[in-house]
């Protein structure tokens, strides 16, 4: 497929007629129109949208010129050099270890990135490469990630963040190879991430704007608008009242599947035996073997997942005052044996639920799109 208009004037008929041509590839090989990640050069395929607003995106902020190949719209990957390349050290010691150690994951999940491939290739290649020439300590990876690190220890702002990696470029010797913006920082790194939906909601909780509402500018049951109202009582449209953020479960469900120690530990359940016959692990409890006696096929199978669903900050008496702003959603997989379980790399942050009223019992219309993966 032709892909020069990506480079032509965003006013050209060049340019519509391959934006056009991209909807069009994008819809045929991904089967919706409704979740496909935008590549505009703010989102960098890290977010997803509906059609329109993918078209819109693409037209103000432009595509992002180094997404040459379009993995995540359908395209085979073009395999690399760098791809075949082993994530083994010779020493048996994973390259990663020192991501490992920043964002909570084994080694074993960087060994398969499943679909996709091409960002892998990119990780493995900033992976091996020198924060500056002659440094033996540091990669760029490396040095990126216990950047990013600090930058969310510490609640850095984006402004914040970039002034620091200029200063950071500027202190190294010439030639060293540190993002001089938080947008190339977020490039090199959105392959070690998941993907996450922001979803817009009615400020009353009443419903979600996705499928049917998707495109509604006001709630079909109260009437109020979707976007927020200004000081002078004028509504910015385009500027949602309330926002729902989702990370979908099931990349990560994937992952945990991936590493051989993890897929392990999920059947940990079914092997042991309780010998003292305390209730040690939740597979000791009655309502753990009811499910069981209720369910024999999804019982029989010990890979099968059981999953907590909590949250935190809801207050049972809406007439007391709360100190949060936002609410989070987590699922934690009970498989996993009791030193693991409660572990922060095995709690799943699901849903981010946004102030500044809590949700209270209308928790369930936020649920949604979970309860729909699950």
């Amino acid at each position: 497929m032709d892909k020069s208009w990506m480079h032509s004037d965003r006013r050209s008929k060049a340019y519509e007629f391959g934006v056009e041509a991209f909807l069009n590839f994008a819809v045929e090989n991904l089967l919706t129109t409704t979740h496909i990640r935008c590549p505009c050069v703010k989102c960098i395929n890290l977010k997803l949208f509906g059609v329109g607003i993918i078209r819109d995106h693409v037209y103000f902020n432009g595509i992002d010129q180094s997404y040459k190949n379009w993995t995540f719209h359908g395209e085979p990957w073009e395999a690399t050099t760098n791809a075949s390349r082993n994530v083994e050290e010779d020493d048996g010691h994973s390259r990663y270890s020192f991501v490992s150690e920043e964002i909570d994951m084994d080694d074993n999940d960087f060994g398969d990135f499943g679909s996709y491939p091409y960002e892998f290739a990119n990780v493995i290649g900033d992976g091996d490469q020198p924060v500056y020439p002659g440094c033996r300590k540091y990669t760029k990876l490396s040095a990126l990630v216990k950047l990013y690190n600090l930058k969310a220890k510490h609640g850095m702002s984006d402004v914040c963040f970039t002034e620091l990696l200029i200063l950071q470029g500027n202190l190294l010797p010439e030639g060293n190879t540190i993002p001089t913006s938080m947008y190339e920082a977020k490039k090199t790194l959105c392959a070690l991430g998941l993907s996450y939906e922001k979803m817009h909601a009615c400020p009353n909780d009443c419903i979600l704007y996705r499928k049917e509402y998707e495109d509604s500018t006001n709630c079909p049951t109260c009437g109020i608008s979707r976007w927020k109202e200004g000081k002078d009582s004028i509504l910015k449209e385009g500027v949602p009242a309330k926002v729902v953020w989702y990370f979908p479960p099931i990349p990560r469900f994937k992952r945990m599947f991936q590493s051989h120690e993890t897929a392990k530990s999920l059947t940990w359940h079914a092997a042991r035996k309780s010998i003292d016959g305390q209730m040690s692990h939740p597979a000791d409890s009655p309502s753990w073997k009811l499910l069981d006696d209720k369910w024999p096929e999804f019982g029989n199978e010990p890979r099968n997942l059981r999953l907590a669903l909590s949250s935190d900050g809801f207050n049972p008496h809406s007439s007391l005052s709360s100190r949060y702003s936002c609410w989070p959603v987590i699922l934690v997989t009970y498989n996993l044996p009791p030193w693991l379980c409660m572990k922060r790399k095995f709690m799943m942050l699901t849903l981010l639920i946004s102030g500044p009223k809590q949700p209270g019992n209308d928790i369930d219309v936020y649920l949604e799109p979970l309860i729909d993966d699950l």
